[in-house]
């Protein structure tokens, strides 16, 4: 995006927007080259979005790269475990929970029980004791338990950045709400009463063509 300021009159031009018009003359800077093609009105402004949203997205994007950076570990961690013949995924649905975390942490602490394992499950998990047991009898490949602990470390500073993030989020965000107006009380336009008085409609009869009145 292209900045063109003339003292106090700025314009914000998107480069897609300069790359459609050719150029057959030579320019001695890009300004002046802009500043034609605006006297011309082939440039549009650019949306640019207030400064404290621009500092919004600015501590969002970081956040949203370490979330996705620990989902990353955590399919890597259940790989490991699916290479040691551990089928704990059968069992648990997200081993970034509460259950998961406890057993892989577990394991790679030392544990190789499985029924020791399994009772570190949280008592809402739907599955049995002696199911957990069995989807944890696997052959413990001392290398995938390095690569297990490896990622457990990489998952644990991933969570730290996003709560870092969060913090600074939660400031800025108070900030950006003290300058937020009160919203403005609507003026509704006053009922209009309602015409309690009975007007007389006159109908003809078909049979004598005679006018009747009719209340309403």
């Amino acid at each position: 995006m292209a900045e063109l300021s003339l003292r106090r009159f700025q314009w914000f031009a998107h480069i897609a927007q300069q790359r459609r018009v050719r150029s057959t003359e030579i320019m001695p800077t890009e300004s002046q080259w802009l500043l034609k093609l605006h006297t011309y009105g082939l440039l549009n402004n650019s949306f640019q979005p207030p400064s404290k949203i621009r500092t919004l997205r600015t501590y969002w994007r970081p956040r949203l790269q370490h979330v996705t950076g620990a989902a990353t570990c955590v399919q890597r961690m259940q790989k490991a475990l699916t290479q040691m013949n551990i089928q704990l995924a059968n069992v648990i649905s997200d081993l970034s929970g509460v259950t998961g975390q406890l057993i892989v942490r577990a394991i790679v602490a030392g544990e190789r029980d499985p029924w020791k394992l399994a009772e570190l499950s949280h008592p809402r998990i739907q599955a049995s004791r002696a199911e957990i047991a069995k989807s944890l009898e696997g052959n413990w490949r001392q290398e995938l338990i390095f690569v297990l602990q490896q990622e457990i470390e990489m998952y644990d500073t991933y969570q730290r950045r996003v709560a870092e993030c969060d913090q600074e989020l939660q400031k800025h965000l108070r900030a950006f709400a003290d300058t937020v107006p009160p919203p403005a009380k609507e003026n509704l336009p006053p009922k209009r009463r309602r015409n309690k008085t009975r007007t007389i409609r006159t109908s003809i009869s078909p049979m004598n063509c005679s006018a009747s009145p009719e209340w309403i």
